[in-house]
């Protein structure tokens, strides 16, 4: 243990004070679920090891077109958004533990912030969490505190990843999770409101939903709030360039996957989830807030606004652990944003919906190929019913140069001939029309 800075005479002393052996600090975990041990290699000469990581490395295809989706998805990040977020200051930079003198990092967190209450229609916004998913679980947590009750409504057109990370996160908190069925891609009013009653704490929708399909949940929010409880909202960044934001709907709080604002598909993270919502309940969220002042003399500074953390403040009053979160996402994240511009970001929006509805249009032109959902709206996204195995065909396309979309039945065993397929900017017209004419071939 070359790493352990205490000697084995200082660790035979702890355990003599203790009364136990090593053994026994781990005597709380069932033996079947412990590990026998790693069978780690013997040490390598660096050149070794760079050899045998770059042959690791060739394996992965970086030259397949890309019209995966689910959650995360292929945009064209511009070279300042790295450069800048890749600078000394910001890349060494740290939680502000001691903010008055971190105003660069806290000036970065208040841009950030205000730059998710544009886009969403927000009142007030936190310092990004750690990811879409766990920003979900805790817009539920927060929703319990503001409303005292213990129920909460996910429909299973919210992410199915997402809904398995807040069953886990709940699973022993005394938390009744209610999961609705979609009914023709969206949510189904009618199942929502037979489980909506006076002791719910609120109700979770996302738009677009998993299927890609674009819903207002005006009606929604209207009727949650009749029972007195909240709507959350889980939205995709980038359509808020050009569709009904969460705040014109009615939403109390709205979370997301920041990775579409400039982050890389780099196998699952580092991504960054955001959170807004109302003012009334800024004293319930999580994490940290940054917040824009002036001191004795008048000149601009940054304060920690809310620091609801339990290094803060009383565990017991404390609203979440969330530290560092991902602030360096979250910078890079800000740095896409003031680049795309208001103008820019909106021509995003656009091009993706106008090249996905191209695309739509392509593809449902295959004999035996349609739209699963008929004339739904969508944004980017949208799911094709096939002649034959989603699953199968996304194999057979991904040898000849296509990661052509997610196959539902690996969250919905219903749905085993849909497969998901998403669009963005970076798709050209000739590869989708490579696309559709390679599909045609290959079911």
């Amino acid at each position: 243990m070359p790493y352990i800075a205490n000697t084995p005479q200082q660790t035979e002393e702890m355990l003599r004070a203790i009364g136990t052996d090593v053994e026994g600090l781990f005597a709380d975990i069932p033996a079947a679920l412990r590990c026998a041990g790693i069978q780690a290699p013997a040490g390598l000469p660096e050149q070794d090891v760079r050899n045998r990581l770059a042959a690791a490395a060739s394996r992965n295809r970086a030259d397949l077109i890309g019209f995966l989706g689910g959650g995360f998805y292929d945009h064209f990040i511009p070279a300042a958004a790295p450069a800048l977020a890749s600078r000394s200051e910001f890349f060494t930079s740290y939680t502000p533990y001691q903010p008055e003198i971190s105003q660069g990092v806290l000036q970065a967190i208040y841009e950030f912030q205000s730059a998710i209450c544009r886009i969403t229609g927000m009142e007030v916004s936190n310092a990004s969490l750690y990811d879409g998913g766990t920003a979900l679980y805790e817009a539920i947590m927060m929703a319990l505190r503001i409303t005292g009750r213990r129920r909460v409504i996910v429909d299973d057109s919210v992410s199915p990843i997402y809904r398995t990370m807040v069953r886990t996160y709940t699973r022993n908190l005394g938390i009744e999770l209610v999961e609705t069925t979609s009914r023709g891609g969206l949510l189904d009013r009618d199942a929502v409101a037979r489980a909506l009653d006076d002791q719910t704490a609120a109700v979770a929708v996302q738009n677009p939903n998993f299927f890609g399909c674009l819903d207002d949940y005006t009606d929604l929010a209207e009727s949650a709030h009749r029972h007195g409880a909240l709507l959350i909202a889980c939205v995709y960044p980038v359509s808020l360039g050009i569709v009904k934001t969460p705040a014109a709907m009615g939403a109390d709080i709205v979370v997301g996957e920041g990775q579409s604002l400039g982050l890389p598909l780099s196998f699952g993270g580092p991504y960054l989830g955001f959170m807004a919502a109302r003012m009334q309940h800024v004293r319930k969220m999580p994490g940290r807030i940054s917040g824009r002042t002036v001191d004795a003399q008048g000149r601009q500074g940054f304060v920690l606004t809310l620091q609801a953390r339990e290094q803060h403040i009383r565990r017991e009053k404390a609203t979440s652990n969330i530290c560092t979160n991902q602030g360096l996402c979250a910078l890079t994240a800000l740095v896409f944003l003031s680049l795309l511009g208001k103008q820019g970001f909106r021509e995003l929006a656009t091009t993706c919906a106008e090249k996905a509805s191209y695309a739509a249009q392509r593809l449902q032109a295959i004999p035996e190929v349609r739209m699963r959902f008929g004339k739904r709206y969508f944004f980017n996204e949208f799911v094709l019913e096939l002649p034959v195995s989603a699953d199968r065909v996304t194999r057979r396309l991904l040898e000849k140069g296509f990661a052509a979309g997610f196959p539902l039945v690996r969250y919905y065993p219903k749905m085993e001939k849909s497969l998901l397929v998403a669009v963005t900017e970076k798709r050209t017209k000739e590869e989708i029309d490579l696309f559709a004419h390679t599909l045609e071939i290959s079911i």
